[in-house]
């Protein structure tokens, strides 16, 4: 008989999204452990960690439960670095429960899987992204860091196309980064970039997970 798939998960909570153009929309979270990618700025280090071991159908029913009393459509797939694992059969899952499915992605990892939307942040210093997401991606979140150039946002630009929107994220919405998010944008504008704009960690924000 063979045995469950498990998976390993750092946390599974209800909040707000808090970042990008779902920002301010009520979402179940499952924070997936493990990252190929291992950033110097990321904010959720903790999730590069071993994690807890959980079934799909521990995962389901701790979704259920959630869904009580905080009856939120939307669920929401993080890290880390979620396609590090194999989640197709919880997605599939979830969305039978009739949740939409947001996956958060750095894009250089690809799962054939029936997600609703695609936040895809690509990393530096090579910002490489699988050609899948070129099409599928609902929008591309670009960390606003210290070496953030006008060069690597054109970049950016040329791998999708202009209908995606490019969000400049503020890094744990510090001062610094926003100031150099404002420059960037202006910049930006300036050489022509289309459909770009500032963004913030709305979560953070109003004190929330």
């Amino acid at each position: 008989m063979p045995q469950p798939r498990i998976l390993k998960i750092t946390e599974i909570f209800s909040s707000i999204q808090g970042e990008g153009l779902r920002q301010g929309e009520p979402t179940l979270f499952i924070r997936f452990a493990g990252c190929n990618l291992k950033c110097s700025f990321c904010d959720t280090k903790y999730a590069w960690k071993q994690g807890h071991p959980y079934s799909v159908s521990q995962v389901l029913d701790e979704i259920k439960k959630k869904k009580q009393t905080y009856p939120a459509q939307w669920i929401c797939l993080t890290g880390g670095e979620p396609l590090v694992q194999d989640i197709a059969d919880l997605v599939r899952k979830l969305k039978k429960e009739g949740l939409k499915i947001q996956v958060e992605t750095n894009g250089t990892l690809y799962r054939t899987l029936p997600v609703d939307w695609y936040s895809v942040s690509p990393k530096p210093n090579e910002y490489d992204c699988r050609s899948e997401y070129r099409e599928k991606a609902m929008e591309v979140k670009i960390v606003v860091t210290q070496n953030l150039d006008l060069e690597s946002i054109r970049r950016l630009r040329e791998m999708f196309p202009e209908k995606t929107p490019l969000l400049l994220q503020p890094q744990s919405n510090r001062k610094w980064s926003m100031e150099l998010g404002v420059k960037l944008l202006e910049q930006s504008l300036r050489a022509g970039v289309q459909n770009i704009r500032l963004s913030v960690q709305l979560h953070k924000i109003f004190g929330l997970k």
